[in-house]
């Protein structure tokens, strides 16, 4: 954080909220011309700051409407086992978030799919393939209070 001046980071702040939005309107909106928005944008792409622009699609319009929260406890922990785990979970696309965690589980893994029916399938012919997984735990999740991919900077 800190190579960030205050305009980078309301640089970040809008394209957080709406990576749509291109130099002139950020360069508007800050009252800044456009050419130094644009080179502190490219600036900031290259420096790892953005690491991607994408469409935040709506679970339900596109049929994932349950989310799972699945969390995984290894029956050995050494490093050939943790790097095939890691490894594997990478092929599953129901799978859009996996963490290594510390504590009770090993991994917390947050899962999407359209049914129940469709998260059983996934677990009998998918999860359950990869080896050395001890105990699986999932917790449905009912109601979303809260969900955004903006970090607060």
């Amino acid at each position: 954080m800190e190579n960030l001046d205050q305009t980078d980071k309301t640089i970040l702040r809008i394209l957080q909220n709406d990576s749509k939005k291109t130099a002139k309107e950020i360069a508007s909106m800050l009252n800044l011309t456009v050419s130094p928005v644009y080179e502190r944008i490219r600036r900031l792409e290259n420096q790892g700051f953005i690491k991607k622009y994408v469409a935040i699609l709506d679970k339900m319009r596109i049929g994932k409407a349950v989310t799972v929260m699945c969390q995984v406890s290894m029956r050995y922990h050494n490093e050939a086992f943790i790097d095939e785990f890691e490894e594997q979970i990478q092929d599953l696309q129901e799978v859009q978030e996996c963490y290594h965690a510390v504590g009770q589980v090993d991994f917390i893994l947050k899962i999407h799919v359209g049914s129940l029916e469709e998260y059983h399938e996934f677990l009998r012919y998918k999860l359950s393939k990869i080896k050395n997984i001890g105990v699986l735990n999932s917790i449905f999740l009912i109601k979303e209070i809260k969900q955004t991919s903006e970090y607060y900077i």
